[in-house]
């Protein structure tokens, strides 16, 4: 019998995989490429908001205190009055309820007290005054008492309320997160219609309280929103460059 033969046949060497589209990782990258570019967006919003806050300060700071009721009207009639300086007398402000609106100051936690000033104009019956601030290390408030009409002079500034952002807790019963006048004047039963602007008081609304502190306007504002609006642009280019290098790499590997 003759044996069989068959010639042995050493293996190659492996050839490469072929590697597809990274489709999971570019997914990953769209989303974060996403997130930072918004970040980048927000703070050039940021800046937009935090320039016009600086030059309304400047500009109220130069003014003279007018009255409030004409300019309450001509910003009804669409006329921008956000800034102005004004001055009104409040009957019973002292003693009038207040809300209490989370704030947070010279890196103190605390409270800005809302009250309803009683006003007549040919558009609105009432103004949101903030009284000033409390930090959270003083308990005690001004007791309200309704039946107290004695005027109180007010100097103080008009203001947006602060919009708030995806961050901005709700309100609560006891304290509120978000400044909104219609809201606010409807929990003081303020007669309406309530102007939307706010008047930051200037001057003491209660000389005897030495813990409520008139405060109008922050202090020592920094704006360095460009150069974190220049910082997420450029980590976003930065993951775009990575991202591209590896997928060529990847790709060209697979060849």
């Amino acid at each position: 019998m003759t044996d069989s033969w068959e010639p042995k046949i050493e293996p190659g060497p492996a050839r490469p995989e072929a590697k597809g589209f990274p489709v999971g990782l570019t997914i990953a990258v769209v989303i974060a490429f996403a997130i930072l570019i918004g970040l980048g967006v927000w703070q050039l919003q940021r800046l937009k908001w935090k320039e016009a806050l600086l030059a309304g300060i400047a500009r109220a700071e130069a003014a003279q205190a007018v009255a409030l009721e004409p300019v309450l009207d001509a910003q009804a009639l669409g006329h921008d009055e956000e800034y102005t300086r004004v001055k009104v007398t409040c009957p019973g402000l002292a003693r009038a309820r207040a809300l209490e609106l989370y704030s947070l100051r010279e890196g103190q936690i605390g409270s800005r007290l809302i009250s309803a000033c009683h006003v007549i104009t040919g558009h609105y019956n009432s103004i949101l005054v903030d009284r000033g601030f409390v930090p959270e290390t003083v308990t005690a408030r001004p007791l309200p008492d309704p039946a107290d009409t004695t005027p109180v002079e007010v100097t103080g500034v008009l203001r947006k309320g602060d919009p708030g952002n995806f961050m901005t807790p709700p309100n609560t019963a006891t304290r509120w997160y978000l400044h909104n006048a219609r809201a606010m004047g409807a929990a003081l039963h303020a007669d309406p219609p309530v102007s939307p602007l706010f008047l930051m008081a200037e001057t003491s609304t209660n000389p005897d309280f030495k813990g409520l502190v008139p405060a109008p306007f922050p202090l020592n504002v920094p704006n360095n929103h460009l150069s974190y609006a220049i910082t997420w642009f450029g980590l976003a280019g930065a993951l775009a460059g990575v991202y591209g290098a590896a997928v060529f790499k990847r790709m060209s590997s697979g060849g």
